[in-house]
């Protein structure tokens, strides 16, 4: 029904100028080009969706055991499927070269509400200033405005979110997933192959208009993000695209740029013990090294598409600390300490084959090493850790049309360096492994 209800209102669309679709078409889509393709002929609403139902059967285990910690018992797993996820689009286009992109998430593993992610106005254009300079200046900028997801990196162009899964070949995002909706705005200029973004926000999830008052004079602080890049077809079976980006803020009441999904994992329940719930347990499997205060990052990402055969990168290396390690708080009893490191390096490979690439199957890895902070106060440094997870994932698709994705992946991934002892013990030795199929439809 789903399927049949999809390709009548596809049928019905508008055309939206430099848009991405979400369906097959939008794959390996990153900034929006500077082509202008859709002739503008008035104001034109276009309604969109996304949903994802997924099987999994996971198994979980550590290295405690029952008589030495209640972190042993961790929830008990069995095959099933959890919470669907929706989410719903608008797209408008106000004027010839300005548009408004609207996503609300209708369902998802965290807000049981419907609730709107971000929002955001993109201008293309700027006829409407009825200025010859300006429109020569304009035909290499692109301005984005709003509430919305922010470009830091290119792994979030690719990555599963709440309903709309289609874009990524994977079940799971990253194990440190860099992704947030802030308040701000990025300036883009793009010629020949080359992207360059400059970028400033709130450096926050929500909005926030207060100045607290800090014993070191700390205050709110924005923001600074950017991307520098290349992307080329270089043959007609070739493209090559490499980027280089940065976010930093160097005081914030709650930066959330690796735990700013609140639609949550992929990978229910996994590494959580019991009890559970869909709505408090919503980040299984993912890392957060909890740079809340502060943080600098840095992410280099390859691409390369030869044929079928495809290959993405990620090469991140962030540094930062929470309040409390920044000697801020109710009269703090110590000074700062060092900022603390995290680590990721991501590489997939896919191969894509048939009529339109309709098939695909690849491997990914993903390594991460991070120090961990435990028992962190005003008036105590807590302690420190260095540890390390990684994960292997087998998988492959269908698109059964453009719009349906059927999809599967065998998962593995370890945790080693947690002690057996403190809040994270239920990592100690700990290991999941198992499948997950998943069926995506966006319009």
């Amino acid at each position: 029904m789903l399927m049949v209800f999809s390709s009548s209102v596809m049928a019905q669309q508008p055309a939206i100028q430099y848009f991405r679709p979400y369906d097959q078409r939008g794959i390996n889509v990153f900034e929006t080009t500077k082509e202008d393709t859709v002739e503008y002929d008035g104001f034109k609403l276009r309604i969109g969706a996304g949903f994802t139902q997924g099987y999994q059967n996971l198994k979980h285990s550590n290295g405690l055991t029952a008589a030495s910690t209640p972190a042993a018992n961790l929830y008990e797993m069995g095959g099933g499927f959890p919470l669907a996820q929706a989410n719903f689009n608008i797209d408008v286009q106000l004027y010839d070269g300005v548009s408004l992109n609207l996503v609300s998430y209708m369902s998802s593993h965290h807000h049981n509400e419907f609730w709107v992610k971000g929002g955001y106005l993109q201008v293309d254009k700027v006829t409407f200033l009825n200025s010859e300079f300006m429109d020569n200046l304009w035909k290499n900028l692109t301005l984005k405005v709003g509430h919305m997801e922010i470009n830091y990196g290119d792994a979030h162009f690719r990555r599963s979110d709440g309903g709309h899964t289609l874009w990524n070949p994977w079940i799971e995002n990253n194990i440190m997933d860099a992704f947030t909706t802030e308040i701000g705005a990025e300036l883009y200029w793009k010629k020949n192959g080359i992207i360059a973004m400059i970028a400033m926000t709130d450096g926050e999830i929500q909005g926030n208009v207060a100045a607290p008052s800090q014993p070191d004079g700390a205050k709110r602080k924005p923001a600074i993000y950017g991307k520098l890049g290349y992307d080329k077809q270089l043959q007609d079976n070739l493209r090559v695209r490499l980027t280089g980006s940065f976010y930093s803020t160097k005081s914030s009441a709650s930066n959330t740029l690796f735990g700013g999904d609140r639609t949550g994992s992929n990978y229910q329940y996994v590494m959580d013990n019991a009890p559970v719930s869909v709505t408090g347990n919503y980040t299984s499997g993912r890392f957060n090294p909890g740079f809340r205060d502060n943080v600098t990052t840095f992410v280099i990402n390859p691409f390369v598409k030869f044929s079928g055969l495809e290959v993405f990168g990620t090469f991140e290396f962030a540094k930062g600390k929470n309040q409390f390690e920044n000697g801020e708080g109710t009269n703090p009893a110590r000074a700062a300490i060092d900022d603390r490191k995290a680590d990721q390096i991501a590489a997939e490979a896919l191969y894509r084959f048939g009529k339109n690439e309709k098939f695909y199957f690849g491997g990914r890895y993903i390594t991460l090493n991070a120090t961990v902070a435990d028992g962190v106060t005003a008036a105590s440094a807590g302690t420190q850790y260095d540890v390390t997870i990684d994960r292997l994932s087998i998988g492959g698709g269908w698109f059964i049309t453009r719009n349906v994705l059927l999809k599967g992946e065998y998962v593995n991934q370890n945790y080693d360096g947690f002690p057996n002892a403190g809040a994270n013990n239920r990592f100690f030795e700990g290991n999941f492994k198992g499948f997950v199929i998943q069926g995506a439809i966006s319009f």
